[in-house]
């Protein structure tokens, strides 16, 4: 098969297609032939050489695709050859083909594409486990979404709504605001131009927001437990914004906040596995009913990853970008 490989780390161009072993499912594995992966800015992370694969898993990134059963491992039950799936990954998606642990599969939902399919895994099962699972956010609370426009951002949004919060994001563009606005964002920040503690403040009253997902890390921290309203969760899931910062206890304290740091790739198969369930218990019958879909920027070819990479690196984009596989 062919796959996307990172011979020595650098920019994008370091990104090449080459012809590689097929890989063979294990025990509780199905082999999926890649229809359709997708980037996130871990992929980028990985390519310049700052995020290497968990032990065991693929050496070639992408964490999430879409694609055809075309072989089952040993003890997979609940699945068949031919089946359309999306799948969260360790690795691999930038693949022709990706050998799979089964309880990180789900089927393709209704109405959506097989390749658009391909935009889902990595960001619901994300967006589902840190605000939903560990923030447990509630109808009627409030959620600052950071990177509204993101492939994340834009799926919070959705989700957020759906169980009746009022969302608020921030954006760096009036053009992303607006996308975020059709979405259903009720509270539209232009970080450039506009404090988003005072702006979330405004917008609630005094009291802040319950939940914050946070894709910034050490940049946002203070303001964030400032945004923040009594009670209110803190869910940091990247850090664009550096690693280091100082924290006020005294003021997490004074509002008996709670702080949760959490990444997907190097969880155990066991609790991806519990995420999955999850999300495909809470979140697939909204999509299948057409209340929340993805949202996909742009699709190309995958041997043109590098290209996608420059797209993200340069966040010229809303949602997901796509790698189609053939």
């Amino acid at each position: 098969m062919h796959a996307i490989t990172i011979p020595e780390p650098g920019g994008p161009e370091a990104l090449v297609w080459s012809e590689v072993p097929d890989p063979v499912p294990g025990e509780g594995e199905v082999l999926v032939e890649v229809a359709a992966g997708a980037v996130n800015r871990a992929d980028i992370l990985q390519r310049q050489g700052f995020y290497n694969p968990p032990p065991g898993a693929s050496p070639y990134p992408g964490l999430e695709c879409s694609g055809r059963i075309a072989a089952l491992g040993t003890g997979v039950s609940g699945w068949s050859v031919g089946d359309e799936v999306c799948a969260l990954l360790s690795g691999g998606g930038y693949a022709e083909k990706v050998a799979v642990p089964a309880g990180q599969l789900l089927p393709v939902p209704k109405g959506v594409a097989l390749e658009r399919a391909a935009a889902l895994p990595e960001v619901v099962c994300t967006v589902w486990s840190n605000v939903f699972m560990i923030s447990h956010l509630r109808p009627g609370e409030t959620l600052l979404v950071h990177g509204g426009s993101s492939g994340i951002g834009t799926m919070a949004i959705q989700l957020g709504k759906a169980v009746g919060a009022k969302v608020a994001v921030t954006a760096g563009t009036r053009a992303k605001l607006d996308r975020c606005a059709e979405l259903g964002a009720d509270v539209l920040v232009n970080y450039r131009e506009q404090d988003f503690v005072e702006e979330v403040r405004q917008a609630t009253g005094g009291t802040g927001a319950d939940v914050i997902l946070d894709n910034m890390g050490a940049k946002y921290l203070d303001r964030n437990v400032q945004a923040l309203a009594v009670n209110g969760r803190l869910a940091i899931i990247g850090m664009q914004g550096g690693i280091k910062a100082e924290l006020n206890i005294a003021t997490l304290l004074t509002k008996r906040a709670a702080i949760s740091a959490t990444s997907l790739r190097a969880r155990p198969p066991e609790e991806k596995a519990a995420i999955v369930a999850a999300v495909r218990e809470h979140v697939w019958p909204l999509i299948d009913g057409g209340h929340i879909s993805p949202v996909v920027d742009r699709e190309l070819p995958m041997r043109e990853a590098s290209a996608a990479h420059q797209v993200v690196e340069e966040s010229g984009h809303v949602g997901k970008v796509l790698l189609i596989a053939s």
